[in-house]
C-alpha cells in the first residue's frame, strides 16, 4: 500500500524521507493524505489517489507514522463499509496493508484536486459538521481531474471510485 503524504503531514508524523513512486498497480491501495486546519481544529484528509474518493478525520493525537496508519486504515474501512464497499476493502485493501510505504505526491493534478477538496471541507467544517459527513459531501464534489467520457469535463469522486470497482484490478 502506498500513502502519499504532503510535506506538512510528513513532518507532523515524523516521516523524514518521502520517495517517488508510480501509481500502485492496485489502485485501491494508493492513497494521498494532507493535514489542514479549520479554526483551531486540525483535520486529515485521505483521498484514493486515482479517484479522489475521500474521507476526513480529526488530526489530534496523530503524532507518529504508526498511529497515522492505524487511524487511516480504520477510517477508510469505516467509510467504505458505510458506502456499501466493504467487500472492496476486504479484497483489495486489506491484503495491501501488509506493507505500507510513504511516498511523495503523485503529480500536480492530485495536489490541485486535494487542495480543492480541502477548501470545500473548510467551508463545510466551519458549520460544525462531523468529519465523516464532510467525506460524504466531498465524494459528491465535482472535480475536473477525474472526469470520464460523458462527464462534461467534471466528475465526482464517488463515481470515479465506482468505475474502479466495476473495472477491478
Amino acid at each position: 500500500m502506498i500513502i502519499r503524504l504532503s510535506q506538512k503531514l510528513a513532518k507532523k508524523i515524523k516521516v523524514s524521507k518521502l520517495v517517488e513512486k508510480p501509481l500502485d498497480e492496485n489502485q485501491y491501495a494508493d492513497w494521498s493524505a494532507n493535514v489542514f486546519n479549520v479554526g483551531r481544529t486540525q483535520y486529515v484528509i485521505l483521498c484514493n489517489t486515482k479517484s479522489m474518493y475521500s474521507c476526513v478525520m480529526y488530526g489530534n493525537g496523530i503524532t507518529n507514522d504508526n498511529t497515522f496508519i492505524q487511524r487511516s486504515l480504520s477510517l477508510i474501512r469505516e467509510f467504505m463499509e458505510d458506502d456499501g464497499k466493504e467487500s472492496v476493502y476486504e479484497q483489495h485493501i486489506i491484503p495491501a496493508t501488509r506493507s505500507v510505504t510513504f511516498a511523495k505526491s503523485l503529480n500536480r493534478s492530485v495536489i490541485g484536486s486535494m487542495n480543492e477538496l480541502v477548501m470545500a471541507a473548510d467551508a463545510v467544517l466551519s458549520d460544525d459538521v462531523a468529519p465523516h459527513s464532510v467525506g460524504t459531501f466531498l465524494n459528491d464534489f465535482l472535480l475536473s481531474a477525474i472526469a470520464a467520457d460523458g462527464d462534461h469535463g467534471y466528475g465526482k469522486p464517488k463515481d470515479a471510485f465506482e468505475r474502479l470497482t466495476s473495472v477491478g484490478t
